[in-house]
């Protein structure tokens, strides 16, 4: 299943991401964390840079940190980025009790075409 997500930050730097760390707005407008990728691809790491920005105001992540993985104490180091890119991932239908994708999503595109009020909210599933 593919389905859309906001990019609000990623590892490594925003002119060479190595993965990226999702996001959905909630019901209240609060952009929530849901999951993060798998590793990007050079090619894919490359067509980010053109349009990640840094952020331009307070990020709705400003003092988040983000655990490595389960079972682990190790935390991400982040670089927030302007949350306003839409991206298509292929996720696993299976979410933990907070809600977000127990499973990274494998990116398939920047979706320049699709609005941030495009996107499904935290919580819900594509159509």
């Amino acid at each position: 299943m593919t389905t859309e997500a906001i990019i609000g930050a990623v590892t490594g730097s925003r002119t060479a991401p190595r993965t990226v760390l999702l996001g959905r707005y909630d019901t209240a407008g609060r952009l929530q964390f849901i999951g993060r990728s798998t590793t990007l691809s050079q090619a894919a790491g490359r067509a980010l840079t053109d349009v990640l920005a840094s952020p331009t105001s307070a990020h709705p992540w400003e003092g988040w940190t983000f655990s490595a993985g389960w079972g682990t104490q190790r935390t991400l180091d982040v670089t927030l980025v302007q949350p306003e890119v839409v991206m298509e991932v292929a996720v696993d239908i299976a979410r933990d009790a907070s809600g977000r994708w127990r499973h990274p999503a494998r990116p398939h595109r920047v979706r320049t075409d699709v609005d941030l009020a495009q996107v499904p909210l935290f919580g819900e599933t594509a159509p």
